[in-house]
């Protein structure tokens, strides 16, 4: 059987050795933007998966966009210093040809938050709290911040920081880039209706509401040449009166036009009131709209968890890479795991290469 997961793929300036990409999965155990022990650990387990692509958690361009306390940050020399330090010991421990790329992005309206396990949702103000900023004035729910609406030069400011940020991301030794305008953050803000009703230049039209996205998208290609750039979309509200597919479609032309070489395809975030029914590959038919009317390079990312499911997904031609989070942190080797339920060949690093052959038993008993 041909394990179509594991044929390589190139986008853009990158070679990757299969189809199987890491998920930035938020940590939210950085000290003041620097990724610490915690990340260390993490990215050098990442690196040991088999998966060709590695994306590091949403990463924020200035200290008032972070989501929490404990987000990660490519703002000051500090994070750039300690992203470095992480970096360069997952690639010590790498599988081959295995690459990373870190997730630029700025929280917004949906800043200033507790961690998860602290409770989430906004930070009261003794918990040394922040403003926030969007498109509008316009809190994301009822009970948080109603944010700032960003001046026209504070939007200039903002691009730069994307832009200084990848520069940053480019010393610290990533291989690839990739903007996050999904999940209800900046970017999103300022395509989606229900938090853009600027009446400027940045607000209105669909021309116009992605003009931001796409500034940042242009100026981040520009300023790191040798790196690949792709991009994280919601593809949909999910709301009556929000963005949606067909305009997503228009975004992934515009982004394609400026550099950026591949869509990653998710949905949502955006409100509260989102209509959305999540279960298996539940995300994948947006993927396969974005491919089908576009041809540009896309990621299919969701509740993916099986290697048939994931293998399938390529083999059909709905998506070009597949992307894992929760099941890759349930299971650091499931590219390994779907290598033996396909029929796949894998190597191990040398001091774990006894396992190998128990996990050829549990893949094939998966399988059967």
């Amino acid at each position: 059987m041909t394990a179509h997961l594991f044929s390589p793929i190139t986008l853009g300036k990158l070679d990757l050795p299969n189809r199987i990409a890491v998920a930035p999965m938020c940590q939210y155990s950085a000290d003041d933007g620097s990724a610490s022990d915690w990340h260390l650990n993490h990215w050098m387990n990442l690196a040991m998966s088999g998966a060709g692509m590695i994306t590091v958690e949403m990463t924020d361009v200035e200290r008032r966009g972070r989501i929490s306390h404990g987000c990660m940050g490519l703002y000051s020399d500090a994070n750039e210093a300690a992203a470095k330090r992480a970096l360069d010991a997952a690639r010590r421990v790498a599988t081959p040809d295995a690459k990373f790329g870190v997730q630029l992005a700025h929280a917004g309206r949906k800043a200033s938050n507790r961690r998860p396990w602290e409770g989430g949702g906004p930070l009261a103000p003794n918990e040394d709290a922040w403003p926030v900023v969007s498109a509008s004035a316009l809190a994301y729910a009822d009970g948080w911040q109603v944010p700032h609406a960003l001046t026209e030069d504070e939007i200039e400011q903002t691009i730069a920081h994307f832009a200084e940020a990848a520069q940053r991301a480019e010393r610290a030794g990533f291989d690839f880039i990739e903007l996050h305008s999904a999940h209800g953050y900046l970017l999103h803000q300022f395509l989606s209706p229900l938090s853009n009703q600027r009446t400027d230049k940045w607000g209105g039209s669909l021309e116009n509401r992605m003009r931001f996205a796409i500034e940042i998208a242009r100026r981040v290609v520009a300023a790191v040449p040798k790196l690949m750039v792709g991009a994280r979309m919601s593809l949909t509200d999910w709301v009556d009166g929000g963005f949606t597919l067909g305009e997503a479609i228009e975004v992934a032309r515009a982004y394609h036009e400026v550099g950026i070489a591949y869509i990653c395809c998710s949905s949502g975030g955006n409100s509260p009131h989102q209509n959305l029914r999540t279960g298996p590959g539940y995300q994948v038919h947006l993927a396969e709209a974005v491919k089908k009317a576009t041809g540009i390079p896309v990621r299919a990312v969701g509740m993916i968890d099986q290697p048939s499911q994931a293998d399938a997904i390529i083999r059909e031609g709905r998506a070009d890479m597949v992307a894992l989070g929760r099941a890759l942190l349930a299971d650091p080797r499931w590219p390994w795991r779907a290598a033996a339920t396909l029929g796949h060949d894998f190597h191990a690093a040398p001091q774990l290469a006894r396992s190998v052959q128990l996990m050829k038993q549990w893949g094939a008993a998966a399988a059967s």
